[in-house]
């Protein structure tokens, strides 16, 4: 077994591979992407490349990860004192610390004075830019990885020396947690929704249903506290460990300003500044951005022929929201029609504390549909979180150059 799908292990050794190679089209743009990080021409070195992955996969606790580019850090002749813990590291990666805490938890958080500390280091400490934007890079694809492996519940392949991850308890899944018929129950709210677009909501009630929507996100708890201690090979490769999460509107705190996607987009803003500084890498995240995005069968569980669109949008967007990101044009109305509340539990916990995700908790959403499906919704929750991370630190960069 491979995962929380009881796949059969796959010729390559590779669960990672195994899983996503349900979607063969997606798989395909993540290889070339994770190979052009980690092998081809870049500003880091290999031997860094593979320790900013270990970094970042030990923010979510993902010993999958940590194990593999431990493994591969030594491969490449990285300096087995490195291994040691984070505090044994070079001064120049350990100063990219807060830079990986506050991107892996609360993005929003990162400034252009993080940048310039970074980039303007006195006694040979400083990051180029060049280097920084390679960082920030494989910092927020492993940050997302994590998530997606430790969401599907992909084990390491066997008889590979990696760090065993506690499995999960093991607990009965209970009827009474499945929602009947959720399959018809999404088909009927999209067909209400294909039926009502005529009536187009205006600009102020479409910013009302935005502030509910956030409010709701606080409301929808992630799975309860972590089923395991963190391993000693982990934590040594972390500072502040208990720096998290935190939803974004608190009741009863100021909230930070909403990030309005339009006014920082993907495509004008952040494509543009990764194609100048990383040109091989944008275009490919570019391209797995829009294959994850737009990847359908046109179907939902038994259904065929459906055009699946407002649902991959709607999970999309209930993910950025949940980092404070707005489409001013898109009624976050739809969200709460179309994602039940188990499925939002799910959702958040895979995105926000992946490490807590239980086999239970997959198991609890979606019953009706093909574990294929819930992949397809991983890959989703994986690209949205890391253009949502990107879309701030990307942001922070542009605003010290500027």
């Amino acid at each position: 077994m491979v995962s929380f799908l009881q796949l059969p292990g796959p010729s390559q050794s590779d669960n990672i591979a195994a899983v996503m190679a349900l979607h063969p089209e997606y798989l395909r743009v993540f290889w070339k992407t994770q190979h052009q990080l980690l092998r081809m021409d870049g500003a880091l070195s290999l031997p860094e490349r593979h320790y900013v992955a270990i970094m970042a996969s030990a923010r979510h606790h993902c010993v999958y990860l940590v194990s593999l580019h431990t493994a591969c850090f030594l491969q490449v002749g990285g300096d087995p004192r490195w291994l040691e813990g984070l505090s044994y590291a070079p001064l120049k990666l350990r100063r990219l610390n807060d830079v990986n805490k506050y991107l892996a938890h609360r993005p929003w958080l990162i400034t252009k004075e993080h940048i310039k500390s970074l980039l303007k280091s006195p006694g040979g400490h400083a990051w180029s830019l060049a280097e920084l934007i390679h960082a920030l890079v494989l910092l927020t694809h492993f940050h997302a990885l994590s998530s997606f492996i430790l969401g599907c519940g992909i084990y390491p392949p066997e008889g590979k020396d990696f760090i065993r991850r506690p499995s999960s308890p093991d607990v009965r899944i209970s009827e009474r947690c499945s929602t009947p018929q959720e399959a018809e129950r999404v088909l009927a709210q999209m067909k209400e929704l294909d039926e009502e677009e005529q009536e187009e909501p205006s600009e102020e009630e479409m910013e009302t249903r935005f502030e509910e929507e956030k409010r709701e996100c606080v409301m929808v708890t992630s799975n309860g506290d972590p089923v395991h201690s963190v391993s000693a090979s982990v934590l040594c490769f972390l500072e502040d460990p208990d720096f998290g999460y935190i939803d974004f509107s608190r009741r009863g705190e100021q909230t930070p300003p909403t990030f309005h996607a339009h006014d920082y987009t993907w495509e004008d803003h952040g494509y543009s500044l990764l194609h100048r500084l990383y040109p091989e890498v944008g275009q490919l995240l570019d391209d797995k951005f829009q294959v994850a995005y737009n990847l359908t069968y046109h179907t939902i569980a038994s259904h065929s022929e459906v055009d699946t669109f407002k649902l991959r949008r709607a999970i999309w967007n209930y993910i950025q929201c949940i980092y404070g990101i707005r489409y001013d044009d898109y009624d976050y109305g739809e969200v709460n029609r179309l994602l039940e509340r188990s499925l939002k539990v799910y959702m958040k916990t895979v995105t926000c504390h992946p490490e807590r995700v239980t086999r239970q908790l997959y198991n609890d959403f979606w019953r009706q549909f093909k574990h294929s499906e819930k992949v397809h919704l991983n890959l989703l929750l994986f690209e949205a979180r890391l253009q949502a991370a990107l879309l701030y630190g990307l942001r922070a960069i542009t605003r010290y150059m500027t």
